[in-house]
């Protein structure tokens, strides 16, 4: 009998190689987990600091802190921030502002204590004003005018300020000028820092601010 021997295959038909690219990290990519992680870390460090009270007396987490938010803004350098995106109103959750810190902390002495610490923004029209509420009829409030200085600039005026209470108001002049930097800004919080060389951490507030 004979025996026969099947025929070679073609050098065409060769063994099933996936011709799938491996996965490409692309620097954009690379940049948003950077913010992210940074973003997750300066909310952790911050949870517990009382506003900023109890970080002035934490060299240590305050470093870590600042450290954290310059990361931020090396990563967020492209970002856009003074389009309406920055425009809400935005409340407190951490700064170095001492007079800000003040007013928190010696807010007893006026027979009460202060709520949310809010700054509202209106890019369209041009207008900021800074509050310090005061549960439950007071409130502090300084307006300003803003200009867009550059994709993360915000020069402002002040222009006017007011003590107000239930059933009283009491007017006090305007008092400076200045800018702040928005170097980080998503859907929940905003990071800033300013002319004087302060840090700002805000979240937007679940409800809006108006006079």
């Amino acid at each position: 009998m004979a025996i026969t021997t099947s025929p070679a295959f073609p050098s065409i038909f060769k063994p099933f190689t996936s011709s799938t690219p491996k996965p490409h990290i692309t620097k954009l990519t690379t940049h948003r987990k950077a913010l992210s992680t940074s973003k997750t870390t300066l909310l952790s460090l911050i949870s517990n600091q009382n506003r900023g009270l109890t970080t002035q007396n934490d060299p240590k987490t305050l470093s870590q802190i600042i450290e954290t938010i310059e990361e931020m803004a090396v990563h967020g350098r492209g970002m856009v921030t003074t389009n309406e995106s920055l425009s809400g109103t935005w409340r407190l959750l951490w700064t170095t502002e001492k007079e800000q810190l003040f007013i928190i902390k010696n807010a007893g002495f006026f027979g009460t204590e202060a709520g949310d610490v809010l700054q509202v923004i209106d890019v369209q029209n041009k207008v900021l004003n800074n509050v310090i509420t005061f549960p439950p009829n007071g409130v502090f409030f300084v307006r300003s005018s803003l200009e867009v200085a550059s994709d993360q600039r915000i020069n402002f005026r002040f222009t006017s300020a007011v003590l107000r209470g239930k059933d009283w108001e009491f007017p006090l002049p305007p008092f400076g000028q200045g800018w702040f930097d928005t170097v980080y800004l998503d859907n929940e919080i905003r990071v800033a820092k300013d002319i004087r060389g302060d840090y700002l951490v805000v979240d937007r507030a679940p409800y809006s601010w108006t006079e």
